[in-house]
């Protein structure tokens, strides 16, 4: 008779899905340059014509590396201003080639268009500014802006407060609560990411009915 112990099968674990890929993908850039150039990247674009915000990169760079929250926040907040310069550029100078096109991928009636002109008219600097901190589409304001042919100096001055503030806003928060949010996070990342999509949502929303 054998002494050895019958073998369990073990349960197959189930691979991770695309998010969990690609968050920790993200992770593991924390302290190479190339994160860096990632979230810069990533901040610009977004500012001018790519959907998704910067704040998942940021927050994964600054939960990888915490004492360079500030560092990723001001790289976040640069890439975001000079993207703003260029979605400002796309507006003015190719307004009817690359500028409308973009902006009928989220307006498709031009109610979005309407309202961020009337919010221009009525709030100037103070809508800018708005766009800049909230969910509200940052790059319609920045493509529109061009369109509209509304001053530029006032774009980046309202892009430089309003992107800081949030993006130093939410490196700081990841850098003070990191050990504790960071697990909840990793363990919900799904269900995060469905939330901050819906957010997102929500931002285009909002701008075609605040009018």
């Amino acid at each position: 008779m054998s002494d050895t112990a019958p073998t369990v099968d073990q349960p197959a674990t189930k691979p991770p899905g695309i998010i969990r890929r690609t968050y920790n993908w993200t992770i593991s850039w924390a302290d190479r340059p190339g994160g860096a150039i990632a979230l810069f990247l990533i901040a610009f674009a977004e500012s001018s014509f790519f959907p998704i915000p910067p704040d998942v990169l940021l927050l994964a760079l600054v939960f990888g590396a915490r004492k360079k929250w500030a560092k990723y926040a001001l790289i976040c907040t640069a890439g975001s201003v000079i993207g703003g310069i260029a979605g400002w550029a796309i507006g003015w100078g190719l307004r009817d080639t690359v500028a409308i096109p973009l902006l009928n991928i989220f307006d498709h009636d031009g109610s979005t268009q309407t309202t961020i002109q009337t919010w221009y008219e009525a709030y100037g600097f103070l809508g800018i500014l708005i766009a800049a901190i909230t969910p509200i589409p940052y790059k319609v304001f920045t493509i529109a802006s061009g369109m509209f042919n509304y001053s530029l100096p006032m774009l980046i001055v309202a892009s430089i407060i309003g992107r800081g503030f949030r993006f130093y806003v939410v490196a700081g928060l990841a850098r003070i609560c990191g050990p504790t949010v960071r697990p909840f996070v990793e363990k919900n990342l799904e269900w995060c990411f469905l939330a901050f999509g819906i957010l997102l949502v929500g931002g285009f929303v909002v701008i075609k009915f605040l009018h």
